[in-house]
């Protein structure tokens, strides 16, 4: 199916003389046209096309400035004027991906002196235009058909992950027979969380393919199926699920691939007080091992967001305790005797008494790790052992509060 994108892509290129790009909705690139030759490239790319060619999508503030322009609503193409503040030198002309009346993606032209005469207003009767929005319609059947695809997928993928028991073994059936040989090969599972929902999942049964991220993703990064888990989470945020087609159980490079594409979804993080983290659970060969490597990429993301030393992608082999402390349910590592230190007035407090037992308890890597002096670090320990009634001579007191201070961040 990519290269049917591109071989559309270049109808249209060749249709109005002029390079185009696909996008999905998402600004993620799908396809671009030939270019001129080397002599033309300074004066038919800006910053803004540079960067979506090399990177393979555009800026959260390229998008929100394109979409101010309504191209989302679109029903026609629109002209849209230079602004070099905002890096794009050149003018554009979006002609609308559209299926049924939903948007899927955007063919950018740059708007040069071979498309200065084209009327924008009355599409039909310039029969290039006509020719390109022909063809625009092709490329959305295209991209609603691969969504449809994904969204299918999605609901298997998510059946298998969190759904009753009783549907889980036929919906892994469904889901290896549309997977076929890859079912039976190397996988891995990446877990994105917080992940903001969108129209349509919220409920079970609905559609669970995370609008504008499926199709580009997974043409370029391996993604074999994506859907979104409403409440995951201990604060009941949900996250989004990727499975990946890895070309060994000894290399989780594709998975991490992916989870670094998907962290930059302006969706990863929206709308929560920390930001988006990912966490890839061990690699697996076939279906049956699913549920658990689930578990293990959602503890592996939430460590990501209590520890930024691991993160913005840990993997679950990576987490020490937090593979323990994640198993837990919500609040079940709180101690009475730790409740003290963990108020923002002590924040300070337990900070250093975090890192003192991270470095096993030797003062002199504690005091450089901290920047202070050792006479400052006794000092804190003791008061630390004041508000707690914890001795940090004995082990079971140093692992009691390694271990809530731990927890208290997932």
């Amino acid at each position: 199916m990519r290269g049917d994108y591109q071989h559309l892509v270049d109808e249209i290129s060749a249709a109005l003389g002029a390079p185009a790009t696909l996008e999905d909705r998402d600004f993620v690139l799908i396809a671009f046209g030939a270019h001129g030759g080397e002599d033309d490239l300074d004066v038919m790319m800006d910053p803004v096309r540079t960067r979506s060619i090399l990177q393979r999508r555009s800026t959260a503030a390229v998008r929100a400035w394109f979409e101010a322009f309504g191209i989302a609503r679109a029903q026609a193409p629109l002209r849209i004027p230079p602004d070099p503040a905002a890096g794009v030198f050149k003018g554009r002309i979006c002609l609308p991906v559209r299926h049924r009346g939903v948007v899927h993606g955007y063919v950018w032209l740059l708007d040069d002196e071979h498309l200065a005469g084209l009327d924008l207003s009355v599409p039909h009767a310039d029969p290039r235009l006509a020719q390109a929005m022909e063809t625009a319609a092709r490329i959305g059947e295209l991209l609603a058909a691969e969504a449809r695809a994904g969204a299918e997928l999605g609901e298997l993928l998510r059946e298998v992950l969190a759904g009753r028991p009783a549907g889980r073994d036929a919906a892994a059936a469904a889901l290896r027979e549309a997977m076929g040989q890859a079912a039976d090969g190397p996988l891995g599972l990446v877990a994105v969380a917080p992940w903001a929902l969108g129209e349509g999942e919220h409920g079970e049964g609905e559609a669970s393919a995370p609008d504008g991220v499926g199709s580009a993703l997974a043409g370029q990064s391996g993604v074999a199926a994506l859907c979104t888990v409403p409440d995951p989470l201990p604060d009941g945020s949900a996250a989004l699920a990727a499975l990946v087609r890895l070309r060994t159980t000894a290399t989780i490079a594709p998975a991490r691939a992916a989870a670094e594409r998907l962290l930059r979804s302006p969706r990863a993080g929206a709308g929560a007080a920390r930001r988006g983290t990912a966490g890839l659970g061990a690699p697996r060969r076939g279906l049956a091992e699913l549920p658990e490597a689930w578990r293990e990429a959602l503890a592996a993301a939430r460590a990501a967001a209590a520890e930024p030393r691991l993160g913005p992608v840990a993997e679950w082999g990576d987490i020490g305790p937090y593979r323990v402390l994640a198993a837990l349910p919500a609040g079940a590592a709180e101690d009475t005797t730790v409740r003290p230190l963990l108020t923002p007035a002590h924040a300070e407090l337990a900070r250093t008494a975090e890192v003192f037992l991270d470095c096993a308890g030797q003062a002199g890597r504690t005091a450089a790790a901290l920047g202070i002096h050792r006479q400052t670090l006794y000092y804190r320990l003791a008061r630390v052992e004041q508000l707690t009634g914890l001795d940090l001579d004995e082990g079971e007191g140093r692992l009691l509060l390694h271990m809530a201070l731990k927890a208290s961040r997932l």
